[in-house]
């Protein structure tokens, strides 16, 4: 993981501040008051080589001076005296540096790469420079010059804008929420978002993360982090710059609707993120995930005292995707006896406006415990017939008895007091129930936890593998494109484009290239005796839609047509586009598929996340309608299925009327291809298929542009350095012989080994549990083995080996490295009726070669002193075994890898 020594930083046990100042406003002063007013209650020590006291604090002229060594320094000291400072707090031990100046400047030369180099030589972590510090209100440090200090709750924010974090501190003191951190990260010079992603996931106290980006700079490491973040708990993320356009140069359609924000968009979408456009629902959406669990489904209960605000929460739900909660005939029985006769017997339940506390306290009991709702929403319009406090006292009592009775799977409840004080919503809030100024509000925090839960799901789910039938023709493939990009081209020609599509099993029209009129006619002849009309198409490199300067013509009918409409479109297209550099025409036969969709499948290069696919509704206005959603490859069939739903013209495809469904799965199977072509293929630049129709006989591409050039990774010089989503390492299959000629098949784990993990650890002792989980665990969950078996292939591999012969698991390996990737963690789990034939070592040995092909430096464990067994092995390998220091009953081993 990417933690090393950041809860050092975050949860330090003794702080220094060099640069504290006397001076009102600045920001040594800000820095130094809200320390002290947080009331840190460990060593700390104020460097200022300029006076002897600030603030009755006596102060010291260097961290040296100091009577003990800080774990946290932080800096507010003038940017030429970082590196130096930085170097001193390497020198004398401390852990972590928070550097809040700014001006340190950017790259080779630096004052920011010198405190960098700096860091490095001691191990120190780095947060900032050019930030506004942070806030760890349970540590009661706040090392920050924002106003006011935070409370200690749920609510981990993280962001690149020490603005945002001033204001969430505002937000969060008027709404009595609190948090477990708040982190600005400046210019990210050591420590950065994915390192915190990695420290809050797996922080106790963090119920929600919040997540305020500007840009993401390794998309790869932040991909992994967020996916492994989203996992365990709901990660809100604000991205700025919505508006700003990317690829405007693009050479393809596909290119052209990619956009950077849609493709932030798909990968937030692919690490499971909650999205949400501003603030303000930053806000809403934080109130409602950092204070009560999602519900089972979409289901809603609305209790209100006023019609008409409870029928406009109703249409606000409908339109988000939720559910207005059938109210079962019991229920109904149930409300009509303790509710006037003019209620309105259904939901929305009004209880009319003179409800008072008694009423409303019987509804909300009756609502909580109607199966048929996953939760409740408590509507109170201020009137002057009741005391909102009161009634607000009333609801929380029942809810608080329902949580006693149900613990856990008590029912979530959201509540809006319109018009209602400020007095009454902190009530509200101190009691953990989610509060909003309006119940349109209320029922959008209903559906960010309704969203949160099936993003989990999503990520949580076994997806089936790509159907056996289908697999590509690589060899044929890469020739295509490896031999274009030697010839220094950067586009594949039609005969070239059909052949790579018929490798990857892609159906497209056949297609013919004539240099002249004569060649064309002759080509189409062959057409034309089989009944099809002729589609004539320019052909140039240099000309990117062809129909906007007449390079297309349809439903030629005899050979004679076709030689006039080539020479006609030759003169036309030369004197439209002079400069380009013309090769002839394509010849295709015109289709007769009435009923076919016309859509638009296709790959970008996103400048962050490397590349994307693209899908939408095709056609020549396919700019103009820009109907299209965008997500990162690799694709399986699910994934598929979801991109496609995203988009308006996924509602052409099943039947209608008199037109036929399109074939199941057709254009999802070809999504997936087309994402595993951009796998196999870094030298695709751009791709789009325009039109692919599909119709009740599959898919079928017409027309497509494949730009292509020399691979550049973007993501270091690991495998897959394209993709931000590394692919299946299926090129890490093995069969090994080991002991006694037994023959043993191993692959990389995938999220389909779910059952077969199950099956295996029925074959494991508790004794040899106990020794691979460091405790006596009896029962493993469905999420536990999830996280397992779901990895990202980034920062984590694990290694699945079955019995050739009977095909059953029998033994698994994994590794989990640092962000930095230099070191990894290492556990093992055989069968324990199969140990000692082998199989131990070999996949030790598998796991030691896979790591050394990443590049990493070392492998270590913490084994138990009594997992003697194991401890031999390690020797035996060549690991260096030391008692750890913390833990007497471990031994820590470490294998350098050289």
């Amino acid at each position: 993981m990417s933690i090393y020594r950041l809860a050092n930083l975050l949860a330090p046990r003794s702080v220094a501040l060099v640069g504290a100042s006397a001076r009102p406003g600045s920001v040594g002063q800000a820095v130094l008051r809200n320390i002290l007013d947080a009331g840190f209650p460990g060593p700390f020590g104020v460097v200022n080589a300029r006076r002897h006291e600030i603030d009755g604090r006596v102060t010291v002229g260097s961290l040296s001076e100091l009577s003990f060594v800080p774990e946290l320094v932080v800096i507010t000291a003038p940017a030429r005296a970082i590196p130096g400072l930085v170097e001193e707090a390497g020198r004398i031990g401390s852990a972590g540096v928070v550097i809040i100046s700014s001006g340190l400047g950017h790259g080779p030369g630096s004052l920011a790469a010198e405190a960098e180099d700096a860091a490095r030589r001691h191990h120190l972590r780095l947060i900032g420079p050019n930030c506004v510090g942070l806030a760890m209100p349970d540590v009661h440090l706040n090392a920050s010059f924002v106003t006011g200090t935070p409370r200690a709750g749920g609510l981990a924010l993280i962001s690149q804008s020490g603005a945002i974090v001033a204001a969430m501190v505002g937000w969060a003191a008027q709404r009595a929420v609190g948090f477990s951190g708040l982190v600005s990260v400046g210019d990210q010079l050591d420590v950065d978002i994915a390192d915190l992603l990695d420290f809050f996931a797996l922080d106790p106290k963090t119920r929600a993360i919040l997540l305020y980006l500007e840009a993401v700079t390794d998309a790869r490491k932040f991909m992994s982090a967020a996916r492994a973040a989203a996992r365990v708990k709901p990660v809100i993320v604000v991205k700025a710059g919505r508006m700003a356009q990317g690829a405007k140069a693009a050479a393809t359609h596909t290119g052209a609707l990619a956009g950077s924000d849609a493709v932030y968009d798909a990968a937030f979408r692919r690490a499971g993120l909650l999205r949400v456009p501003d603030l303000r629902e930053m806000f809403d959406c934080a109130e409602a995930v950092g204070r009560i669990a999602a519900p089972a489904g979409k289901r809603l209960a609305i209790l209100t005292n006023g019609g008409g605000i409870g029928v406009l929460a109703v249409d606000r739900l409908v339109e988000l995707g939720g559910v207005a909660a059938p109210l079962s005939a019991a229920t109904r029985q149930r409300l009509d006896a303790i509710l006037p006769p003019t209620w309105s017997g259904d939901n929305p339940v009004d209880i009319i406006g003179d409800a008072d506390a008694a009423r409303y306290s019987a509804a909300v009991d009756i609502l909580l415990a109607d199966p048929d709702s996953d939760a409740v929403l408590v509507i109170y319009v201020e009137a002057a017939i009741a005391s909102a406090d009161a009634i607000a006292s009333a609801v929380l009592q029942v809810v608080a008895a329902d949580k006693r009775a149900h613990g856990d799977s008590a029912k979530p409840v959201l509540a809006a007091w319109v018009g209602a004080d400020a007095a009454t919503r902190e009530t509200l809030s101190a009691a953990g129930i989610p509060n909003y100024a309006t119940g349109g509000d209320a029922v959008q925090g209903f559906m960010h936890l309704v969203l949160h839960r099936e993003l989990v799901e999503t990520l949580a789910q076994v997806p089936p593998a790509l159907p056996q039938a289908f697999e590509p023709d690589l060899a044929v493939a890469r020739n295509i494109v490896v031999a274009a990009v030697d010839e220094g081209r950067q586009w594949l020609g039609p005969i070239e484009i059909k052949r790579l599509f018929d490798a990857y099993r892609i159906p497209m029209i056949a297609t013919f290239v004539a240099t002249d009129a004569a060649q064309a006619a002759h080509n189409a002849a062959g057409i034309l005796a089989e009944g099809d009309a002729v589609v004539l198409k320019i052909l140039s490199r240099d000309i990117t839609h062809k129909s906007d300067v007449g390079g297309v013509v349809l439903n030629l009918s005899s050979v004679e047509a076709v030689r006039v409409a080539t020479v006609d479109m030759l003169a036309r297209v030369r004197l439209a586009r002079p400069e380009a550099d013309i090769a002839g025409v394509m010849v295709q036969a015109m289709l007769k598929r009435p009923n076919a969709r016309e859509l638009i499948l296709g790959l970008a290069d996103d400048a962050t996340f490397g590349r994307v696919v693209v899908f939408g509704r095709g056609g020549t206005a396919v700019e103009v309608v820009n109907d299209k959603a965008l997500a990162l490859p690799p694709l399986d069939l699910p994934l598929a299925r979801q991109l496609i739903a995203r988009t308006q013209v996924s509602r052409l495809l099943p039947a209608y009327r008199d037109v036929p469904a399109v074939q199941p799965d057709a254009v999802a199977l070809a999504l997936v291809k087309l994402a595993q072509m951009a796998v196999d293929l870094p030298q695709i630049r751009e791709l789009d298929i325009n039109p692919l129709l599909a119709d009740e006989h599959g898919v079928i591409a017409i027309d497509a542009r494949v730009a292509i050039g020399a691979v550049v990774p973007k993501f270091g010089g690991r495998e897959a350095g394209h993709l931000a989503v590394r692919p299946y390492p299926s090129q890490w299959q093995r069969h090994l012989k080991v002991r006694d000629g037994w023959h043993v098949f191993v692959r990389p784990i995938r999220p389909d080994d779910e059952p077969g993990i199950q099956a295996f650890l029925t074959h494991v002792s508790s004794e040899d549990r106990r020794l691979r989980f460091l405790a006596p665990l009896k029962e493993f969950s469905h999420a536990f083995i999830a996280r397992l078996t779901q990895l990202d292939y980034s920062r984590a591999m694990a290694f699945v080996a079955f019995d050739a012969a009977s095909g059953d698991m029998v033994g698994v390996v994994r590794l989990h490295s640092d962000s930095v990737y230099e070191s990894a963690e290492y556990a093992i789990l055989l069968r324990s009726d199969l140990k000692g034939r082998g199989l131990g070592w070999a996949l030790m040995q598998l796991l030691i070669d896979y790591a050394k092909s990443e590049g990493l430096k070392r492998i270590y464990g913490d084994v138990l002193q009594d997992n003697t067994v194991m401890l031999a092995m390690c020797r035996e390998l060549g690991f260096e075994v030391k008692t750890s220091a913390e833990e007497p009953s471990l031994c820590h081993v470490v294998l350098p890898l050289g």
